[in-house]
């Protein structure tokens, strides 16, 4: 019934495997044969489309054949019912998705399983089953036959798994089988839904081993596409799986004599079957490897008591590996938990200790290396000078036992860790799958580990994740764990087919004398073929001990090489330099064997005896000399991109401006200074200030006057050396004594040392960077901000790291798609271009390793094992180099010595020597030669251009040595061609930098143990670095290396050479870790596209020159010719030169990049691909400065970001002690980031200094920017400068004389250029000019207005984005302070327009309560206290300041501190009542007045009318308050100040007093105005004063000489709400409230006086304000374009209402229509409209003549005036007909009466008389656009009679 146990593994499987492999293993001499171990255990199973290992195969039937299965038929649902996939039967659906929130009812004993069905694979249908025929986790323990219920439609009691298929529409075409199809328990999560939990396991751990481990031989994306969470259920089978290395699928590959394997599924069903070897757990359930005894499995029907234990089959034991093999029964060792903890063993005896042999090193030619495992290693005596130790591998078995701890900080139950005996099982064959030719890396092994532990624990850590009550307890598992007796045959076994190459000593009783047989072994020769050597041992206490001995000649070079330090590096190579040891390689290079003497082939080959290159420098004789004429430098040319990184490097300083934390205020400075910090390099150094120089960033920041030549601007950038202190010190300096000037300390290739200057020790320089740049004094200056470029960011990005991840900013990627974000004229071509051309196939690609080079460097490797590798390959090099010049100018006559070089090394030199003659100024290449030993390279350049000369080449190309330390030098020949290509004539310049040989042929010798951040020309063509040395495999070392041939391409705008290939970038994108943005991708380039393509006529290094020129040698046709370099030389071969061509090879290669040349370790590391999809090297650790947190760590995703990089270091790395960051940890906090660090990371020579260099000059002008605002800066309007202005006061008079001012005429006409599209008010002694402002264009009133950038002064008022240390208390923004608490309190008072009382709020903050007296009860507020007109304080202002806002809560300018100096004042915010949260929040420290409900849609009238009333108000309460003290009612002080919220800055005129001429204007105080104006004689007599508006021309010539005028007031006011009491500001108006105010305030006989000698100035402020209308239906709360004409409708009529309110609508109908509405006004100033008791602006071209109906009022004369129309706004009683009656109108006037409602239309028509005189028409009345609950507007219009 679907319930028998398929699939045992047979027992003639092992005899034929192990067959197979021993005799693969005598026929073949050349091929590794497959070990035994991975062709029994590690074969790729097929997988299912979701990862999951297909294991349905094996289980379609009983039998053990693999007959094909037996078609099935399901029997055909009942008539009627439900048959769709996902359903029951009863039509209910069963899958998990729809049921995974319902409650469920669960029988006791049933657990909730799900159920797969093929017609659905994407859902899983619930399904409960009887516990009892379910397995436990080991697979055992299930009764036959099947129990289960329905979840869907409730029935129960299905007695058989067929009957439930059928119910629940499986719709099988096979059997069903429970076990083949209820796949997983079901659990419920911490939330309660029912979601997928761990597979049922339905087979035993027997039945396990035919689906052995595949993970080995699949592909990456198959080992890597499963996290933890979903890797297959198999996959936990044993932890080998695991294994991951670059090669397996390499080394694992089945030799040619071999039988093909297919998963054991060969093998004839017929056969008898045998019990197998079990399988041993490493824990409670999670079988690992194979051990050599198991109980056999269970009958196929066995009996429901049947206990696996019961059963004693034969057992089979395979050839013992050695004694101590064992093949008995269990033991309680066997039992015994694998977990064994590292040096955990305590010997009892006294330590053993072993004597190194003498002369180890000169017998084996090696320096064995040890590598420390379990135990303790005995100590180590004799000549230990020849042997190695290392604790590499002892830290990577520790960490991998601190797997465990990691998962249990994640609250997980405790989880055993990896066994010893795994560990070094795992150990074994990862050094058998090493290639012969490969060292070990720890990464790998520890990568190793930890997927191994992870997926063999994969259950449990699933089980701990989840929880669920019906879950059973998991049962105690019967298998048994790998012993000690077990692991050596399991070593060996894992051994048996790589020959002699890993040998396993387990006989030894301990770790001594297994050494002391190993040097035995050695000095005898037994371990020549061997490379590595395993120990395993016992020791007493019956804990195991082992080591790994490296024997390989290979192995053990390296690995020697790579324990080295990069100092100890160079000592060593300098002692044998020094020493002589490296005389015998000289001496052995001296001679080519038959061929000669390399001395006296290099005689044959000078120019004496060959004339090839005699005359060609000399082919121009005495005429003119040709020019090239495409030769151009580029290096001074900013890129788009370059701007683009600028301008995100000036968002995030100003970022950290913005934050709320004050760590930077900008607004503060006025000014940028900096300092560039570069490595102690010349090149560099001088490179920097070349860039700085050209950049134009000193004429920007205004210090180019100091700086007049190049070498003065070298006190702009310093180098990190001893040198550095000073200049330090004295920015330190100069910050503290200049406090308002911003500093930028830029730190370049801020990688290059990040060592702690607590350990500095030995080299002075060590640690300097820390010491100077991260000392005290810098960070706490806040005027200091640090900026660290770096190609190589995560040397910097720890756990403890100081920079935060927001202020990090990534170089960005150009490119997307093929769009070119930045128009660019160049493509960068970086270390993922390199590598693509390496998988491309289309060609050769860029980046290669030299196989010919290799092999002799390796050859002579073992001849000299006591030399270090670098500098064997060094005299390689020079050798090859050598003899290639020496092959291209001795001609035909010394073609023999190619079989001595390198096909690549010949071509470079043939195309360095011939390809300059092509061009007529002799432009050529670049040839990069890397040696990191100075000592090497001085003897590179010695050697080199000692043969050069002997050639007769001196003056063909320059050999340069590239020293950091040393300034660079050129031949004089060669100095000459530089000045005449950059057109310099200074005599005495030589070049400083690698960029100014441009063009120069040349061999740059480039040393220093790292790059420095040189910069190389455009004519780099080859990159030598086949001997860059690999003493340690850190990420930044060999991408800083890579980085040397980085490329900016110039893109070729033409398609000539096709289209682009698209790249597929989800296949490889290996540099996009280090090349691109946060969000973007990059495109790799296709180079093949811009290379021609390689053919049987194909040029040698790629066609990187014309075929013409290069003619390849016929390889049959030169005998001598060797065989080529197989990775660089399939289809090419050496060349010779063809006749000169007279172009221009230079400007050829500026759109192909060059190519370069690696060692065979190097270039195997960065193209081999790991399990991520990334180059192994970016797995490695970033730097040697830090260390990995842990081995449980993810590896890097290919598709990660650079920010989501950033943050996988900064998790998953810690500084080591030595680290400059180590101290830096985070006390109590979450972070210990600093504010003000910056960080650039971007590729090497992508442009990072240009893009700092913007920065700073960007920077400064956004400082000056900041320091400046846009002020309207316009011309008075409707001035008369024909009129003669009487002299009412002297020019030097300080105040008005108020006898004087009533003697002064009222000028009526408004001069605020604000108002140039209003209506002018009329006045008789004003003549208007035909160009005047009021005839200005109905489409110029759009225009913007004039403004001028003004710097701000001391004085000016600010936002809120302004933040200073004095102002801090003032905003209520001091951190040293809570925020400051604020009461709101309620004020409630009544007038006669408002017709109710209204109830005001105040928001007093607790800092401001002194300024208002509250009830001595309740605490209620009473009044605003004002002070007497007698009170005289010179740090107080008397008069409260109130400015109306809205919408303008960031950029009003209430920061009144710096302009009132400082002084003691009430300022008070009113606001409406939406707006008090939002205003509260940016103002805590103000006092605001919350203006009520209905005033939410109000205009500034309503705004103004509160405030006066209000005062007024609040005036006649604190009279009454100071009568109760004595005073008298007048002697309170009656002003107020109304100011707008843009009035930035105030400014004063100074007097001549002699002369009585205006002098010069400049910028005052607030407090120094108001003070004055205070302070007047006689002020409290002036109803209102003012001042004027500033402008650059300081308004008419005539009106500058009078000091104070009588007119119109706006913007800032000083009110006297006494004497204006009966003068009330309209409420309800929108616009021109002011205008109405003053006249009629004037009418009223106050006396108003303008300040001329004070000036505001105005901000312009885009945002917010009153003036800012919107007009929107009531249909749609999106504003819509509505024509004035809609603004108004016929009363009654359908018409669009408008959601305005009806005043606005008023205001802007007449503004935009009157021109028509009185058609005989329009352009007549001479017969203006009437307006009585109120100002309304009726447009441009209507004028108004403004008359007042009060009883003596002051109005002029209007006799003789005729008027053409009349305006009737809101009449009162004082208008009456016979007022009307005293003024004359033409005929054909328009009437325009306007009323609250229609019924006071129709009153205000019949009081006053109106039909005797004008003509009214049934269609003449009109009202707005509102609804009626609105409350529209009604008007009437009519015509004079």
């Amino acid at each position: 019934m679907g319930n028998s146990y398929t699939g045992h593994l047979q027992s003639t499987r092992f005899e034929e495997v192990l067959h197979n492999s021993i005799e693969a293993s005598l026929r073949s001499n050349t091929v590794v044969p497959r070990p035994v171990f991975s062709q029994l255990y590690l074969e790729a199973l097929p997988y299912s489309h979701d990862g999951r290992i297909d294991e349905e195969d094996d289980e379609e039937d009983g039998s053990d054949s693999n007959s094909p299965p037996i078609p099935y038929q399901m029997k055909p649902p009942p008539e009627g019912s439900c048959t769709t996939d996902g359903f029951c039967q009863a039509g209910k659906d069963l899958r998990l998705s729809s049921m995974a929130t319902e409650s469920l009812e669960v029988p006791p004993g049933f657990l909730l399983v799900g159920a797969k069905s093929p017609s659905v694979p994407d859902h899983i249908l619930v399904c409960a089953v009887d516990l009892r025929f379910l397995p436990d986790e080991c697979g055992r323990n299930a009764l036959l036959g099947f129990s289960g219920n329905c979840m869907g439609c409730g029935e129960k009691g299905f007695r058989y798994f067929t009957e439930f298929a059928n119910h629940i529409n499986l719709k099988l075409t096979t059997q069903p089988k429970k076990q083949k199809h209820l796949k997983y328990h079901l659990l419920r999560n911490a939330q309660g839904i029912l979601v997928k939990g761990p597979p049922i396991c339905w087979k035993r751990m027997d039945s396990r081993m035919r689906h052995a481990v595949c993970n080995v031989s699949a592909g990456p994306e198959e080992q890597s596409g499963h996290g933890p969470s979903d890797l297959p259920p198999s996959s936990a089978h044993t932890a080998l799986n695991t294994i991951n290395h670059t090669d397996l699928n390499t080394h694992l590959s089945i030799s040619e004599g071999s039988t093909p394997i297919t998963n054991g599924s060969h093998i004839p069903g017929s056969q008898q079957s045998l019990p197998q070897p079990g399988i041993v757990a490493n824990g409670p359930g999670r079988p690992t490897v194979i051990g050599s005894m198991a109980n056999s499995g269970p009958p196929k029907k066995r009996h429901k008591g049947w206990s696996p234990e019961s059963s004693a089959p034969t057992e089979v034991t395979p050839r013992p590996a050695s004694s101590s093999t064992t093949n008995g029964t269990k033991s309680a060792d066997s039992r015994a938990s694998g977990c064994l903890s590292t040096g955990s063993s305590l010997p009892v005896a006294p330590r053993e200790s072993v004597t190194v042999p003498d002369h180890l090193l000169q017998t084996c030619g090696l320096q064995p290396v040890i590598f420390k495992g379990h135990g303790t290693l005995p100590h180590l005596c004799g000549n230990l000078r020849d042997v190695l130790v290392s604790d590499l591998l002892q830290k990577c078995y520790r960490s991998s036992q601190n797997l465990p701890h990691v998962y249990e900080q994640y609250g997980t139950a405790p989880i055993q860790p990896i066994s010893a005996e795994m560990l070094i099982l795992l150990t074994v064959y990862y050094l058998v799958q090493l290639a012969p030719d490969q060292a070990p890396l720890m990464e790998d092994l520890e990568q190793i580990f930890m997927r191994s532990w992870r997926e063999s624990h994969l259950t449990e850590i699933r089980q701990y994740q989840q929880t669920h009550a019906q879950f059973p307890s998991p049962l105690p598992c019967l298998a048994q764990p790998l012993t000690p007796s077990q692991l050596p045959w399991l070593a060996k076994l894992a051994t048996s087919s790589c020959g002699e190459g890993v040998l396993v000593l387990d006989t030894a009783p301990s770790l001594a004398e297994a050494l002391e047989d190993t040097f035995h072994r050695l000095l005898n020769g037994i371990l020549r073929q061997t490379n590595y050597v395993v120990i395993i041992c016992m020791n007493r206490s019956q804990e195991i001990e082992s080591c790994v001995v490296v024997t390989g000649k290979h192995q053990t070079r390296a690995l020697a090489e790579s324990l080295l330090s990069p100092s100890d590096c160079v000592r060593e190579i300098v002692h044998e330099l020094s020493s002589g040891m490296a005389a015998e390689l000289g001496s052995y290079f001296s001679s080519l064997g038959p061929d000669g003497d390399v001395e006296a082939l290099l005689e044959k080959a000078s120019p004496e005896n060959t004339s090839q290159y005699s005359g060609i420098i000399e082919l121009s004789g005495g005429s003119p000399k040709p020019k090239c004429a495409e030769f151009s430098v580029e290096w001074h040319e900013i890129r788009p991109v370059q701007l683009a990184v600028a301008r995100k490097l000036l968002s995030h300083v100003c970022a950290i401006a913005d934050s709320s934390t004050q760590n930077l205020d900008l607004g503060s400075f006025d000014k940028v200074e900096f300092l560039i910090c570069v490595p102690p390099s010349e090149v560099t150094f001088h490179q920097v200030v070349l860039h700085l120089w050209n950049s134009g960033v000193l004429r920007e920041l205004g210090l180019n006057q100091d700086c007049l030549s190049i070498k003065e601007a070298e006190q702009y950038v310093v180098k990190l050396n001893q040198s550095a202190v000073g200049k330090i010190n004295s920015l330190i300096q100069k910050s503290k004594m200049n406090p308002y000037t911003l500093f930028i300390l830029v730190h370049d290739h801020a990688h290059w040392d990040i060592s702690s200057g607590r350990c500095s020790r030995g080299d002075s320089n060590l640690g300097l960077v820390d010491g100077l740049l991260n000392c005290r004094q810098i960070l706490d200056a806040p005027n200091i901000l640090m900026l660290h470029v770096t190609s190589f960011p995560f040397t910097l990005q720890t756990q403890y790291t100081r920079i935060s991840p927001y202020n990090e900013i990534h170089w960005p990627s150009g490119f997307n798609k093929d769009v070119d974000f930045y128009h660019e004229k160049t493509k960068y071509f970086g270390v993922s271009e390199l590598l693509e051309t390496t998988r491309s196939g289309s060609g050769l690609p860029l980046l290669r390793y030299d196989s010919s080079f290799e092999s002799m460097a390796a050859a002579l490797e073992e001849r000299f094992p006591k030399l270090h590798s670098a500098v064997i390959r060094t005299h390689v090099l020079i050798q090859h180099y050598s003899l290639a010049l020496m092959a291209t100018a001795g001609g035909q006559a010394l073609q023999a010595l190619q079989k001595h070089i390198s096909v690549e090394t010949l071509e470079m030199v043939q195309c360095l020597v011939n390809t300059s003659q092509r061009c007529p100024s002799h432009h050529g290449h670049m040839l990069l030669l890397r040696i990191p030993s100075p000592d090497l390279a001085a003897f590179a350049h010695q050697r080199l251009c000692h043969v050069r000369n002997r050639l007769g080449l001196h003056k063909q190309f320059e050999i340069i040595l590239g020293d950091p330390c040393s300034a660079l030098t050129v031949g004089k020949h060669f100095l000459e061609q530089l000045r005449v290509w950059l057109k310099i004539l200074d005599p005495d310049w030589t070049p400083r930098t690698y960029l100014e040989l441009e063009a120069l042929p040349c061999i740059l010798i480039l040393t220093g143990m790292d790059p420095l951040g040189e910069s190389l020309p455009k004519s780099l063509k080859y990159c030598d670095l086949r001997v860059i040395s690999l003493w340690s495999l850190q990420r930044t070392t060999l991408e800083q290396e890579l980085g040397l041939a980085a490329y900016l391409l110039k893109t070729k705008k033409d398609t000539q050479h096709g289209p682009h290939a698209p790249s597929d970038l989800s296949e490889s994108d290996p540099e996009k870790l280090s090349s691109t943005d946060n969000e973007e991708e990059e495109v790799v380039v296709d180079v093949n596209n811009d290379l021609p393509r390689l053919g049987n006529q194909a040029s040698p290094a790629g066609s990187q020159y014309p075929q013409s020129d290069w003619t390849p040698l016929d390889p049959e046709k030169q005998p001598n010719q060797r065989r080529q370099s197989k990775s660089t030389s399939s289809g090419s071969s050496s060349t010779r030169a063809s006749p000169l061509r007279q172009s221009c090879s230079w400007a050829c290669n500026l759109s192909r990049p060059p190519v370069v040349l690696l060692p065979k370790a190097v270039y195997d590391l960065i193209t081999t691909v790991d399990s991520s999809g990334l180059p192994k090297s970016t797995s490695f650790l970033p730097h040697s400065s830090v260390e990995w947190a842990s081995s449980f760590r993810p590896l890097l995703s290919k598709m990660m970001t650079c920010t989501e990089q950033s943050l996988y270091y900064r998790q998953w790395t810690v500084p080591k002690p030595h680290h400059m960051d180590s101290s830096n940890r985070a006390e109590g906090r979450t972070d210990n980031f600093h504010p003000r660090k910056l960080l650039l990371s971007g590729p090497p020579q992508v442009g990072k200094t240009g893009a700092y260099l913007q920065f700073l000059g960007i920077l400064s002008r956004m400082l000056i920017r900041l320091m400046e605002v846009d002020i309207y800066d316009e011309e008075d309007i409707n001035c008369n400068c024909e009129t003669e202005l009487m002299r009412y006061h002297q020019p030097a008079a300080m105040w008005p004389n108020t006898d004087t001012v009533r003697e002064m005429p009222f000028d009526y006409s408004i001069h605020d250029p604000k108002y140039y599209n209003i209506s002018t008010v009329y006045s008789p002694d004003f003549t208007p000019n035909s160009d005047d402002g009021h005839s200005r264009r109905q489409e110029d009133v759009y225009l913007r207005r004039q403004t001028a950038r003004i710097k701000l002064s001391k004085y000016a008022a600010y936002n809120t984005y302004h933040h200073c240390e004095q102002c801090h208390q003032y905003m209520g923004f001091n951190p040293q302070y809570q925020l400051y608490e604020s009461t709101l309190h309620a004020f409630t008072f009544s007038h006669l327009l408002l017709g109710e009382e209204i109830q005001l709020y105040f928001i007093i903050p607790k800092s401001k309560e002194h300024y208002f007296s509250f009830s001595q009860s309740g605490g209620q507020l009473e009044s605003m206290r004002l002070p007497l007109a007698s009170d005289w304080n010179p740090d107080a202002i008397k008069s409260p300041i109130f400015t109306p806002t809205t919408g303008r809560h960031e950029h009003g300018l209430f920061n009144l501190y710096h302009a009132m100096e400082g002084a003691a004042h009430l300022h008070i915010l009113v606001i409406k009542e939406y707006e008090m949260a939002v205003y509260k929040k940016y103002w805590p420290n103000h006092i605001m007045l919350v203006l009520p409900t209905i005033f939410n849609g109000a205009g500034i009238g309503a705004a103004h009318f509160l405030i006066k009333e209000l005062s007024h108000h609040n005036l006649e309460l604190e009279r009454s308050r100071r009568v109760e003290h004595g005073n008298r009612p007048q002697d309170v002080w009656p002003f107020i100040i109304l100011a707008d919220d843009s009035c930035v800055m105030w400014n004063i005129v100074f007097l001549y007093v002699f002369s009585g001429t205006a002098g010069t204007e400049r910028n005052v105080s607030l407090k120094q105005v108001l003070q004055h104006m205070e302070s007047s004689p006689d002020i409290t007599q002036y109803g209102l004063c003012g001042m004027r508006k500033w402008s650059s021309r300081g308004g008419e010539a005539g009106r500058q000489k009078e000091p104070f005028s009588r007119g119109h007031l706006h913007d800032f006011l000083l009110l006297n709400v006494d004497l204006t009491q009966n003068v009330q500001y309209n409420q309800n108006r929108f616009t021109c409230d002011d205008v109405d105010f003053n006249l009629r305030a004037h009418s009223a006989g106050l006396l108003i006086c303008r300040f001329n000698n004070f000036s505001v100035m105005k901000k312009q402020i885009a945002i917010g304000g009153y003036g800012t209308f919107i007009i929107k239906t009531k249909m749609t709360d999106v504003p819509t374009t509505v024509q004035p004409s809609q603004y108004i409708c016929a009363p009654d009529s359908k018409h669009l209402f408008l959601a305005t309110p009806a005043q606005l609508l008023l205001e802007k109908y007449l503004q935009h229509t009157s021109h028509r509405l009185f058609p005989l006004s329009a352009q007549n100033y001479s017969h203006p409209v009437l307006s009585v008791d109120c100002y309304l602006n009726l447009g441009p071209e209507v004028t108004i003549c403004f008359v007042s109906s009060r009883p003596h009022s002051i109005n002029f004369s209007t006799t003789g005036l005729l008027f053409s129309g009349l305006l009737l706004y809101f009449c009162d009683s004082f208008v009456s007909p016979g007022f009307l009656k005293k003024f004359q109108f033409l005929k054909g006037a328009t009437l325009c009466v306007i009323c609250p409602n229609r019924s006071s239309l129709r009153q205000t028509v019949v009081r006053l008389e109106l039909e005797d005189e004008w003509r009214f028409r049934l269609n003449d009345e009109f009202q707005t656009a509102n609804a009626k609950e609105d409350q529209p507007l009604f008007f009437l219009t009519g015509k004079h009679i």
